[in-house]
């Protein structure tokens, strides 16, 4: 297939044109960042600045950033209430039909809005970049909203025949068993749905940056979209505890020194704004490069990128 470069312009004017018919703000922010976040499933680029040249002094480094996150939840706590961005995020050694180790993402946050509110926001995107369907081949996924909803242990137990409390165990004890049974079970079954879900309600141990869910600590705040089998955006009700999230990354940093991976310096402004007052707020970081793809009937970005990692 050519590179399909009008089809992704077109899809960029109107996610942009999207955003600010709502009244979002498109803002940016830097991609050299003192700290690129702690997820255990992440891993950065290093960027190690010179010093002045009259100086010995050796700089602190610098990361390229895997997500504008923590800036933009800065910017909710200085007061602005919905803002987006289209931006380059950068992951090392993601590569594969639906990864790319540079790539454009989509980040939105919304100030006193929940879960919900952003997942309307979402399937709204999706629907008015794909005409409501997504055409691969033969086959016609529907994308017109409202989405179907599936929690997480309703789709371990309807697909892989795992019992709720057994699904959360495996989260919270046997992580590499969880993830096997999502990629084995779960994400299969996902793909031949002819229509797009929402996986919503991941256990509270794969929470990352979302919030637990008010009545049910076991489980959290947090949503993945599914369509045809491509995982296209993560969204949250965003934490706003600043003591729990400074626990939580305390915990991803000791947990990345067990496992021998690179240990990232906590984000001590982003935690500070935290203890501010961060509002009650949605967000959601969603695979730009997926969404073109989907639109112009793939499941592979190498079709939507101008240059493909290794074709550079």
């Amino acid at each position: 297939m050519s590179k399909q470069l009008a089809a992704r312009a077109r899809v960029v004017r109107e996610v942009r044109a999207f955003f600010e018919s709502r009244g979002y703000l498109e803002v940016e922010t830097p991609l050299a960042i003192p700290c690129p976040g702690l997820d255990l499933h992440l891993d950065a680029f290093e960027v190690v600045p010179a010093g002045p040249p009259a100086s010995s002094a050796k700089a602190p480094p610098r990361f390229l950033s895997t997500s504008p996150e923590l800036q933009m939840k800065r910017l909710l706590v200085d007061g602005h209430a919905r803002i987006f961005q289209i931006t380059r995020a950068f992951r090392a050694g993601e590569i594969g039909e639906r990864h790319n180790p540079e790539f454009t993402i989509l980040e939105l946050y919304r100030a006193n809005a929940g879960v919900e509110a952003i997942m309307r926001d979402t399937e709204q995107l999706v629907a008015r970049v794909t005409g409501g369907a997504v055409r691969l081949g033969d086959r016609t996924i529907d994308v017109k909203p409202p989405f179907a909803r599936m929690t997480v242990c309703e789709a371990y137990e309807r697909f892989a025949g795992i019992a709720p409390e057994e699904t959360l165990r495996l989260a919270e004890h046997d992580e590499d068993r969880f993830f096997f049974v999502l990629v084995d079970a779960v994400e299969p079954a996902l793909a031949k749905l002819d229509h797009a879900v929402f996986l919503t309600e991941y256990p509270s141990t794969q929470a990352s940056l979302a919030r637990k869910k008010p009545g049910d600590p076991r489980v959290a705040e947090r949503f993945e979209l599914y369509v045809a089998g491509v995982e296209v955006c993560n969204g949250f009700g965003e934490l706003t505890d600043a003591v729990e999230q400074r626990a939580r990354f305390v915990h991803d940093q000791e947990e990345r020194a067990r496992r021998g991976m690179p240990v990232y310096p906590l984000d001590e402004r982003f935690l500070e704004a935290l203890d501010r007052g961060m509002p009650d707020s949605g967000g959601n970081a969603l695979g730009l490069d997926r969404l073109v793809a989907l639109a112009t009937g793939s499941t592979a970005i190498r079709d939507v990128l101008a240059f493909a990692d290794d074709e550079l």
